[in-house]
């Protein structure tokens, strides 16, 4: 694999909007060929017989039926809210436009 030029290591930058200085520019040159290089080794590996993996561990998710109990009322949960309308807590926004 040819190195990388200066000129493809600013064009990935601008594609993941990064602003890197001169001194980035020449260590992330660097590290990206070692990448490229190391993936270039990988797809050199026989996978044919080798079934497609997900995990190895044999392990699923594990979920508990939802059982009905006791809840809060809510007459107890707005109890402390500071600010209460039609029997819901009233926040400040979070969302902004």
């Amino acid at each position: 694999m040819a190195k990388l030029t200066t000129d493809e290591v600013k064009h990935i930058a601008k594609l993941s909007k990064l602003t890197l200085t001169d001194l980035e520019i020449t260590k992330f040159r660097h590290q990206l060929f070692n990448v490229l290089t190391y993936m270039d080794e990988l797809n050199e590996v026989e996978t044919v017989d080798t079934p497609p993996t997900i995990q190895t561990t044999g392990l699923e998710n594990v979920y508990r039926a939802d059982k009905p109990g006791d809840c809060l009322p809510s007459s107890k949960a707005i109890s402390t809210a500071k600010r209460v309308s039609e029997n819901y807590i009233v926040t400040k926004g979070v969302l902004h436009k």
